[in-house]
Parts: structure tokens; sequence; C-alpha cells
């Protein structure tokens, strides 16, 4: 456009055109930064860390999932927060494999495993005693004839007020039984899950917080609306702070991700996992899905088999 416009310029306007034309680089550069490519300039930006608190990182992904997502999954993402400060609730996101958090729900699967959480440790003490273990009875009542009375051998028969127990609970008795490793895997994928899509599971970069006061736990669990009860799951040595602070508290418990169950998850409104608990936990769970291979491969002999 400048080259158009020469022509119709001055003598001392043209010269100074052709000057200003003249001092244009070839290459294309940044703007406002003399003597700089674009390539340069790249090549630095790439270099400078992603800032998360000074400044908006250029990946807002803080996470991402250890093991590979299936091609046909796409994986499910939740905000990571922090427990420093009440606003710290959107410090980037977190992914989360698709075969933990995003599996069918089962409600069958989680009732069975509730019930079997409940019973496989119980012991039943209740005992009653028969006929034989009574005290006294052993005279019989009356004559078997001539009293007009019904036939009786002993006071302490079942039939009699007073008398033993027959086909009783005899203790200690026990529930015990044992519900397939891949049952009860199924059913903590289905309770991480469901606290997932019901926005009842929150993740945490870590249990630091800035005081030991059990009434900010409380303070910071109402303004997240995090519901009547919670449950922090970490798999690092908890810090001393949160550990004081939820001793106190009836409403607000510390766990190690060990100890994890479905029962607890179903217990409390809401779940808090840390980001090195959510790792943990996908490791975990994961390894189960390719625990058990088949003997020989599915395609011999039978190539044909769905």
């Amino acid at each position: 456009m400048l080259r158009l416009a020469v022509p119709r310029l001055g003598r001392g306007a043209a010269a100074a055109a052709s000057r200003v034309l003249s001092t244009l680089p070839d290459q294309k550069g940044v703007p406002g930064i003399a003597g700089v490519s674009a390539d340069e300039a790249a090549a630095e930006a790439a270099s400078l860390p992603a800032t998360r608190h000074g400044g908006v990182s250029s990946d807002p992904i803080l996470r991402k999932c250890n093991t590979a997502v299936p091609k046909h999954l796409v994986p499910a993402q939740a905000w990571v927060e922090s427990l420093k400060h009440y606003d710290a609730r959107f410090e980037g996101l977190a992914d989360l494999h698709p075969d933990v958090f995003a599996v069918m729900p089962r409600l069958d699967i989680l009732h069975a495993v509730a019930i079997w959480q409940k019973n496989f440790k119980r012991i039943s003490h209740a005992k009653a005693k028969t006929r034989a273990e009574m005290r006294g009875g052993g005279r019989k009542p009356w004559p078997q004839k001539g009293s007009g009375r019904a036939r009786h051998g002993s006071i302490r028969s079942p039939l009699w007020h007073g008398g033993g127990v027959a086909h009783g609970p005899r203790g200690p008795t026990s529930y015990y039984y044992m519900l397939p490793m891949r049952v009860r895997v199924l059913g903590l994928k289905v309770a991480l899950t469901t606290k997932l899509m019901q926005e009842n599971l929150h993740i945490i970069d870590s249990l630091e917080i800035p005081t030991s006061d059990p009434q900010y736990l409380t303070d910071l669990a109402r303004y997240r609306r995090w519901g009547e009860s919670a449950l922090i799951v970490d798999v690092n040595e908890i810090p001393e702070d949160i550990k004081s602070a939820a001793s106190s508290l009836k409403t607000i418990t510390v766990i190690p991700a060990i100890g994890l169950n479905v029962h607890s998850m179903l217990k409390y409104e809401t779940l808090v996992l840390t980001l090195d608990t959510v790792s943990f936990l996908e490791e975990k769970l994961l390894w189960h899905d390719v625990r058990y291979r088949q003997l020989y491969p599915f395609r011999l002999p039978y190539s044909d088999f769905p």
C-alpha cells in the first residue's frame, strides 16, 4: 500500500517514505521488540514455567492419567481445590480414569458389598438353653394316666412356660463369608463414580491447612457446601494440623487411603481425595482388571468367538 502511494507524494515525502520502507526488516519479528524474531520469542515463552497463582496457565489440566485411557473412552474431570484458603476452589483440572470414576452405576453391587462389610465380621453370641440344659424337670409332673390331664414327662419341656427352647440360637455363630475380589473392586469403582456424578467428590492438592483450629475446617466445609459430613482421604502421612483439627470434629474424618471402603463412602456425604490418593486408587483398582488373564488367546482356537 505504501509503494502504491509513493508516486502521488512529493519529492520530500517520497524520500521519507522510501527511508521508512528501507528500515522494515525482511523477516517477521515481534511487534514492539526490535531484533527479536517470532521463533525466538516462542522458544523463550515455552521455556518459562506455567504459573498457577501469578498468572493463567496455558494448560489448565494439572493432573493427567498415569494409565493409558482406552481410545473409545474419555477421561472424567474434576476441579482441583486447595485447603489453604476459602476461595482456593479452582486451581485447575484433574483427569480421572474412566474405568475407575466413570463406570456403570450398579446399585446391586453397592448393596452386596455394603451387606458383606456389615456381616463378614459379625459374630452372634445369642444362645438359648435346651430342655436338657435347664435346671430341674427331672421328675414326671403327674402320672401318665388317671388324672385326666395331658401327659407330660418334664416341666422343662418346650411346651411349658419356663421350659427349654427348641431350635433356638446356639451361639457363638459366625456370619463370615467372602465376596469375589472382582465384586469388591467393582463396588469401590461404583461408589467413586456415584460420588463424582452427584458432585460429592472433591479433589485437593494436599492436606496443608494454615491452622490447626477445628473451626477453620468447619467453616471451610460450610463455605464450600460439603454437606453434613465429609471424609478426607490421603495416601501420604497425614499432617499434624489437619489431624488435630479433625480429631475433635464428629462430622469430618481423616483416614489413610488403604482404609477406604464402600461403607465409609456411603456413610459420609462428601468424599475428599488428594491428587496422590487418586493416582494410588487408579493404580490399585486398574491392576485388578488385568490380574486374571486367559490361559490362551481367545482368537485361538475360537476365531469367531464373540
